[in-house]
């Protein structure tokens, strides 16, 4: 039965199941490193123990997260040579590089300094123990503008040569290959998305406490930031998601036109199709609901105009419309959700009841893991988009995987499941349980940190109690 399937098939979906596992990491630590640094540096700056509270409440959290995103990062590496080794042949001489830098600039940076932030708390200056943390937080940075570089070149490759071989290499300077075309939408539009993502959790968890005690003042800390972030950023990611799509318009259209269900031209302008059942096979989308002159408004700023369709590119190259369509409709619906809490919040501290509406609360919370689904929501949309392309317009996905047959993917595809729904199950588990636990009353401070900074007196610790060692 096994034999039957198509190893392509399973190779992709062992692949999109181990990334969209992984990323749910990366999404969390790169903005939770930074707030992590904002936390620090505002203890810092004002010597309130709460943001010294905060800060010890989040680094447990953001070191179990770091670490499941590193391993479950290791086993995709695996991938390119057990099942994609056609494409890893091909591409190599312009992926390997890029990925080795990665290592070799962020991962390090990382590994460095990590140590450091984690156990050093007591045992170095507050000025080298912040530095650790500034430089953690770079890491993640470094190590996003790494990976979408190689993302963003298999959506727009250029600056490449073809040699002898057949391999893509690189035609002179790597700047044209690291800047490609859609590389700085692209970093834009999924750091901000980690930054948001990161923002819902800690807003959710500020929530949940606050729904059972709305006098804990880490509780009401933590939620007043991430309704700031949330109300301010939240615009900001529409907008860059609107200059992406503008840009993948002109290097994809036809990711672009799967996306809005857009099968046959619009001349006078192309309406936005809001719900449908997308069909590749009747090129239509059957019962849509659709606003006209919509969609040529949102893509080229003009309502009447003209817009092509998928007709106008060769069938066999049109991407899986249904999944795009859907999946780009899930992750805008939920970037409106966090705008619409946003703007509640803004409602809820204009009124000076942020932490007295138990309803904007509740929404917190349940909107606390939307983050999580918008991003792997962009990610199948872009993934499965650039169908049915490994290197866009140049490198077949299925001329790309390894001549494997269905039961050895497939085997793998179910050891990956088993695992990482028990490993990583596990772990997250055990994030949720941190979370659950409500951050320290009183105003405490690290024990024994050396160097104090000059001028910077610790806030009374009335009613503290002891920092945990």
């Amino acid at each position: 039965m096994l034999s039957s399937l198509d190893p392509v098939i399973l190779a992709r979906a062992q692949f999109a199941f181990t990334v969209s596992f992984h990323f749910i990491f990366p999404a969390f630590s790169i903005g939770l490193a930074s707030y992590l640094m904002v936390l620090e540096g505002l203890w810092l700056k004002t010597g309130s123990g709460i943001y010294a509270n905060l800060y010890r409440y989040w680094l447990k959290i953001f070191a179990v997260a770091f670490g499941m995103g590193v391993v479950s990062g290791l086993v995709m590496s695996y991938q390119f040579g057990t099942n994609w080794s056609v494409f890893s042949t091909k591409a190599g001489p312009i992926i390997g590089p890029l990925m080795a830098y990665e290592v070799l600039t962020a991962f390090f940076l990382e590994a460095g300094f990590l140590g450091v932030m984690l156990f050093g708390i007591s045992k170095v200056g507050r000025g080298l123990h912040f530095f650790a943390t500034c430089m953690v937080a770079l890491g993640t940075l470094v190590s996003a503008t790494w990976i979408i570089s190689v993302n963003s070149w298999m959506q727009t490759p250029v600056g490449y040569a073809i040699n002898a071989k057949g391999q893509f290499v690189p035609a002179g300077s790597w700047l044209p290959i690291i800047f490609n075309p859609s590389f700085p939408y692209r970093l834009v539009h999924t750091v901000i998305a980690a930054y948001l993502t990161t923002s819902l959790v800690v807003g959710g968890v500020g929530a949940w406490h606050l729904l059972k005690d709305r006098t804990n003042p880490g509780a009401r800390r933590m939620f007043s930031m991430a309704m700031w972030m949330a109300a301010l950023v939240a615009p900001i990611q529409i907008l860059a998601g609107d200059a992406h799509g503008l840009n993948t318009l002109e290097h994809q259209p036809a990711k672009v036109l799967a996306m809005e269900g857009d099968y046959h031209p619009s001349p006078n302008g192309a309406p936005l199709i809001l719900f449908g059942l997308p069909s590749n096979d009747e090129a239509r989308v059957r019962y849509e609901v659709a606003v006209p002159k919509l969609g040529s408004l949102i893509l080229k700023h003009d309502p009447n105009a003209p817009l092509p369709g998928l007709t106008d590119f060769p069938r066999d190259k049109w991407p899986p419309s249904p999944i795009v369509f859907w999946s780009f409709r899930i992750m805008v619906a939920l970037g409106l959700a966090m705008l619409g809490l946003g703007l509640w919040s803004l409602l809820a501290r204009a009124r000076k009841q942020l932490y007295d509406w138990p309803w904007l609360h509740r929404a917190a919370v349940a909107l606390s893991p939307a983050g999580f689904v918008a991003v792997i929501a962009g990610w199948v949309t872009t993934e499965v988009g650039r169908q049915p392309y490994t290197v866009y317009g140049l490198l077949e996905t299925a001329k790309s995987h390894s001549p494997l047959g269905a039961p050895a993917v497939a085997s793998s595809l179910l050891a990956f499941v088993l695992v990482y729904f028990s490993c990583f199950g596990a772990g997250t588990l055990y994030l949720l349980r941190l979370m659950a636990k409500p951050p320290e009353r009183g105003e405490t401070e690290p024990p024994n940190v050396p160097n104090r900074t000059a001028g910077i007196t610790p806030a009374p610790a009335v009613g503290a109690v002891p920092a945990a060692e």
